[in-house]
């Protein structure tokens, strides 16, 4: 098949440091030209793929150092490329939200749109409602409960490249949290699971400007309240399987309708069991006393992590290539390709009523 891929222009394909929706276009990508199909993506050219590049910004704009830049003026000007080129693809693949629906509403049949955010949110409802002929993706089940009438046409959990991430058998006796320093990322957790069972703790995350605050007056003193507590700050993909590896247990204390949680799927692949609150995806991801603990209550959270060490670190890592590997991924979209590519207008004949397609099947061999 020929897909463009269109990605958002926050961060670079992948991203150099945090960033989830560039992070799942850039594996996806590659996975699929490994796949066999011809894969363009639409991205800023500081992207690294194995795909076909069409640049449409010299750089990703969370660290362009610009100090007035339009987010709306750059993804138009994305689309708009995309938009000059919509005949060369059977699939145009969108990761962009809603902002693409307006412009490209007579070519609807032939995208996709995988929405990777949370949807509970005001305004949305009536943007699916009245752009109900766009086909679209979830990254959990549990995602689509706001938006339940939406034209859904499959859920596809995320996945990672596994040779990225090396396997650890044994940690090096520290938790860890990994992520974006945030209120209903619940760090304040994490620290006090650690301080209850008197172990170290290693902090990895981001602190967006939204949040300095709430880091100044709410985690940083935690932070230094205790020697058992260490602050990293912001890590890029290179140091994650180190980080994450090495570590007895990932916390993913959250306090929030998590769409899908990729930190999760990261630890899973260095073999290192998951702590995880039941919110939003979590019980989808995570399989309770396999490679990870599920819990609703401190208390709870407390007692998991002081047996993680029963958990097999071995068994934890295949279920993560059995089910959340790039490659399974992409699997998984190609089917979703193809649903999208069957479902073909028909057409009445005057004189027997027989039923015939407009066109054709199409037929793109053995695809794996």
């Amino acid at each position: 098949m020929k897909i463009a891929q269109v990605t958002p222009l926050y961060e670079a394909v992948p991203p150099k440091l945090y960033g989830g929706t560039e992070r799942v276009v850039a594996h996806l990508t590659d996975a699929l030209v490994d796949l066999g199909h011809e894969v363009t993506l639409f991205a800023s050219a500081d992207a690294r793929t194995k795909a076909k590049l069409i640049p449409v910004r010299d750089q990703a704009i969370r660290l362009d150092p610009s100090p007035l830049k339009s987010d709306l003026a750059a993804h138009m000007t994305m689309l708009s490329e995309v938009m000059d080129r919509i005949d060369d693809f059977d699939v145009v693949h969108f990761h962009t939200d809603m902002i693409q629906f307006p412009m490209f509403r007579k070519y609807a049949g032939k995208t996709l749109t995988t929405l990777h955010g949370r949807l509970d949110m005001k305004d949305l409802p009536e943007v699916y409602e009245r752009f109900g002929e766009y086909g679209l993706v979830s990254i959990s089940d549990d995602q689509r409960r706001p938006l339940a009438f939406a034209n859904w046409r499959a859920t596809v959990h995320h996945g990672m490249p596994a040779e990225q991430y090396k396997f650890h058998a044994t940690s090096k006796g520290y938790l860890a949290f990994l992520g974006r320093i945030s209120p209903e990322k619940r760090p304040d957790r994490a620290i006090e699971i650690a301080l209850k069972l008197g172990k170290r703790l290693k902090m990895a995350a981001k602190v967006d400007a939204a949040d300095k605050v709430y880091y100044e007056t709410k985690i940083k003193p935690l932070i230094e309240s205790s020697p058992l507590i260490e602050f990293i700050g912001e890590i890029g993909d290179h140091q994650k399987s180190d980080f994450l590896g090495g570590a007895e247990a990932l916390l993913f204390p959250i306090d929030w309708p998590e769409p899908f949680g990729l930190v999760m799927i990261e630890a899973m692949a260095c073999g290192t069991p998951v702590v995880a609150f039941k919110c939003g995806s979590t019980t989808e991801v995570i399989e309770d006393g396999a490679t990870g603990f599920l819990v609703d209550t401190m208390e709870q959270a407390i007692a998991a992590t002081d047996r993680v060490g029963l958990l097999d670190r071995e068994a934890i890592r295949a279920r993560f290539e059995l089910r959340f590997s790039a490659q399974a991924m992409a699997r998984r979209y190609v089917d979703v390709y193809h649903d999208l590519l069957a479902v073909q207008p028909v057409i009445k004949s005057p004189v027997n009523d027989v039923v015939t397609p407009l066109h054709e099947p199409r037929s793109f061999g053995n695809v794996a």
